[in-house]
């Protein structure tokens, strides 16, 4: 399928204005809104009269009018004449689209309550029908009854109003010239998709889908489970008696849970009583489904191993911890490896065994990452009770897409099936799969509560491939593709203001950059509290327990990974699901691989930023030579009042930047970022990088020198791209202070540069260099774990890593 799928993108020609300005963001200018004019029923009639009525429900999409049919119930339908019985089903028919109900065999008084929906656009007739038939075995079905609607006299509902009360109607004969036995109970009515029974509904969009593919086509909500850290501090272990009595063990011991594997250093000495001490800790979710295993291990000789113990414990009879205090420790005996053949032994064995001395915990005061900290969506730690109160709302409308690429074949032609998945914080939504076209308009809204503005929310854009029998080339085991992606950081959204673009969905082949069509967004981010937005910009970026207890840089590494694989695993249960694909694709989960290209992107990010410091050597050296006389006898008299007075050099300075950012207020970003393809180094990328990009790890290479060569080259390659990539971070959070990238930052840092201006500039410098020295020299005792304010609010300014492809 994949395959299939590279050889058609690699097909598509590139047209001629395929270039740079074809990967911009694009500003668009969407109707958005509910609005009703003429009462917003087919023929102008409707219950909603007057003027045009503007709601706020759905105000970040446009709107799409659907008539909906909601099928209830029948009773006392006539049976065969053939079988004396009745199989009833409904099929409601508008035009060209028909759908149907599941039918009940021999039953007269059947129940369905299933809502059909016909989108308004595609509507060419006045009449609505809604037949009951009998199904047969063989043969047509026979003909029970209909009803027949106008569609200028169906009534128009608009939520929060209450459901439309179903009627019962008498079934009309063939010819609609008298009435039959039987009747039905429908309500018919005319909605947008802001209605209550647009998310379940059948859609006449998706007609020819039936089975299971039903169920992956509709739009739903994800929460992701809740996620802990436990932790297994394993101290040490009592009378452990290797199987050869004859020598003393060399003892380990091992953690497991799930295909979570952590194990501990050999005791250094060789005892019956050893000693670790050290600390495993594990990525599980609720509700527990595993069981924590612990074994005590005896190293034989490197490639055999005995298990002298162990011992299976479940994870609910932990104590969960919120802050750095330390939970009691317990002792536990352990089972003997394959004791209990006989009785006689087991009896023998209770008498005496040997014991591990652990203390384990679940962490409730940390943040499980399970996706990149460059793109953090959300920063609370797992327990409830420590979270704060939510800061802004954001609002997204997914419009839609324009200009998408075919993913797959179908009847012997290009098709794509596209739906937009969006992340941010526990709360994945998925929009409903548009059908057969390269222009879908989903136009779904959906909120979510800030809890910190320097967060990102990821869009990704999917071709579905799990229609069942309709999908064309593809089976209930193929993979979703990915047409592109889309980050946005709520920080550099200005509050109050709704941004409509057009997003280009970029994505790297193996044969080059593509450009897979654009995404049409609607985002607007709600500020709630002005005082309580200022107090999150000075405080620490993760919570507390991260920097009392930190990890280690690979520890975070490969707990990231196990918790996006837990994550991945339980929302792929969902119904429908969401698929690991695509869960991984908006996690990032290779974005730690090897890369020249990123490590190129990466290289000269930093070079950007180095060349600013060389372009003011160069100013400085034109002063010393006196290229400019004027500006050198200016730096002369400033470089005097300074010496003279030099209480002014901090005032002065800060005044300085106080001014720029000023200055750079009128050349401020007004779009928010996205993927920058030159940044990124995409268009002149090298093929033979791209080969090395795309190539699987460990790389297919069949030479076995080769093949370890070159998978220790990019794994130590990929720690160097990786420290090159926060040395660009930092400079270019340097660079954002002044840059309203983040207008709320911004704003502070330079409402601080002129108070500290005004106060330096009321205190003798010898004050202010006697305080500063003695507060950088004062005694540890006086010093927090915690980071401070400054390097808070530093660690909080935006960098240009979401702009990275």
């Amino acid at each position: 399928m994949e395959k299939r799928m590279q050889s058609l993108n690699a097909q598509a020609p590139l047209l001629p204005g395929d270039h740079q300005e074809d990967y911009n963001l694009k500003d668009t200018s969407p109707q958005l809104g509910e609005r009703w004019p003429n009462g917003g029923a087919f023929g102008g009639r409707g219950w909603m009269n007057g003027g045009d009525r503007f709601t706020s429900t759905y105000d970040l999409v446009e709107q799409m009018f659907y008539l909906y049919v909601r099928v209830v119930k029948a009773k006392e339908l006539p049976p065969s004449s053939l079988t004396g019985t009745c199989d009833p089903y409904v099929e409601v028919k508008l035009g060209n689209y028909k759908g149907r109900t599941k039918h009940f065999d021999r039953k007269s008084n059947p129940e369905w309550n299933q809502v059909f929906a016909f989108s308004k656009d595609r509507v060419q007739s006045s009449l609505l029908e809604v037949f009951v038939k009998d199904k047969e075995m063989a043969g047509r079905d026979d003909y029970v009854g209909r009803v027949v609607f106008d569609l200028n006299e169906v009534p128009t509902r608009v939520p929060p109003d209450s459901p439309l009360a179903p009627q019962w109607y008498r079934l009309e004969d063939r010819r609609g010239e008298g009435k039959v036995r039987g009747e039905v109970m429908l309500a018919v009515w005319m909605g947008t998709q802001a209605d209550e029974a647009f998310p379940e509904a059948w859609h006449s969009d998706a007609a020819s889908v039936h089975g299971e593919g039903v169920f992956n086509i509709r739009s739903k909500v994800y929460v992701s489970p809740k996620l802990w850290y436990l932790r297994v501090n394993v101290i040490e272990a009592q009378d452990v008696v290797a199987n050869d009595r004859s020598r003393l063990p060399d003892v380990f011991v091992k953690a497991q849970i799930g295909n979570q594997v952590l194990r501990t250093k050999i005791c250094p000495t060789r005892t019956p009583n050893p000693l670790w001490n050290e600390d495993l800790v594990f990525v599980t979710a609720e509700p527990f489904e595993e069981q924590l295993l612990i074994t005590v291990e005896d190293r034989v000789h490197p490639s055999k191993e005995d298990v002298l113990g162990k011992i299976s414990l479940p994870l609910n009879e932990f104590e969960k911890r919120l802050d750095h205090r330390p939970v009691n420790s317990r002792w536990f005996n352990l089972e003997k490896y394959g004791f209990g053949v006989m009785e006689g032994d087991r009896r023998k064995e209770l008498n005496f065994s040997s014991r591990i001395h652990v203390r384990v915990c679940l962490e409730g005061g940390y943040h499980v990452l399970d996706e990149s900290t460059m793109y953090i969506s959300d920063q609370k730690p797992t327990a409830k009770q420590l979270w704060k109160q939510p800061v802004g709302i954001l609002e997204v409308g997914i419009l839609g897409a324009q200009g998408l690429l075919p993913m797959k074949m179908k009847d012997g032609r290009g098709s794509t099936d596209a739906y937009c998945v969006a992340k941010y914080g526990q709360k994945w939504v998925r929009t409903r799969t548009i059908m057969e076209t390269f222009n879908p308009r989903w136009n779904e809204q959906y909120t979510w509560e800030v809890y910190d503005p320097c967060t990102v929310i990821t869009l990704g854009v999917f071709d579905n491939s799990h229609l069942g029998g309709n999908s064309g080339g593809g089976s209930n085991a193929g993979r979703d593709a990915r047409i592109g992606k889309v980050r946005i950081r709520l920080s550099t959204l200005e509050a109050h203001r709704t941004y409509t673009h057009s997003y280009p969905l970029l994505v790297l082949h193996s044969h080059g950059l593509k450009k897979m069509g654009e995404l049409q967004l609607a985002i607007r981010f709600t500020t709630l509290s002005l005082a309580n937005m200022i107090y999150i910009y000075g405080q620490p970026l993760l919570p507390k327990m991260h920097y009392l207890h930190p990890f280690t840089v690979n520890q975070v590494d490969n707990l990231r990974y196990q918790a996006m694989n837990i994550v991945a695993r339980r929302l792929g249960r969902a119904e429908p699901p969401l698929r690991k694909e695509v869960v991984e694709y908006m996690l990032d989960v290779d974005s730690h691989m090897w890369s020249m290209r990123r490590s190129k992107a990466n290289f000269f990010r930093i070079m950007s930023l180095v060349s600013g410091m060389v372009a003011i050597g160069q100013w400085f050296g034109n002063v010393c030579y006196w290229k400019n006389p004027i500006t050198s006898v200016l730096v002369h008299i400033l470089f005097l009042i300074l010496v003279w007075y030099p209480e002014l050099i901090l005032p002065t300075l800060c005044f300085y930047m106080f001014l720029v950012g000023l200055w750079n207020y009128r050349y401020r970003p007004r779009y928010p970022p996205h993927m920058d393809t030159k940044l990124s180094w995409a268009e002149l990328v090298n093929p033979d990088e791209l080969d090395e990009e795309f190539d699987t790890f460990p790389t297919c290479k069949p030479h076995d020198v080769v093949r370890m060569r070159y998978d220790r080259l990019r794994s130590v390659a990929g720690r160097i791209q990786t420290v090159v990539g926060d040395i660009a971070t930092q400079g270019e959070r340097f660079e954002s202070l002044l840059g309203w990238r983040d207008p709320r930052a911004t704003s502070l840092f330079i409402v601080f540069c002129v108070c500290a201006a005004v106060v330096l500039y009321s205190t003798p410098f010898r004050v202010v260099a006697l305080v500063g020295g003695l507060y950088y020299l004062r005694h540890p005792r006086f010093r927090s774990k915690l980071p401070s304010v400054p390097s808070s609010f530093f660690k909080r300014l935006p960098a240009r890593t979401d702009s990275l492809l």
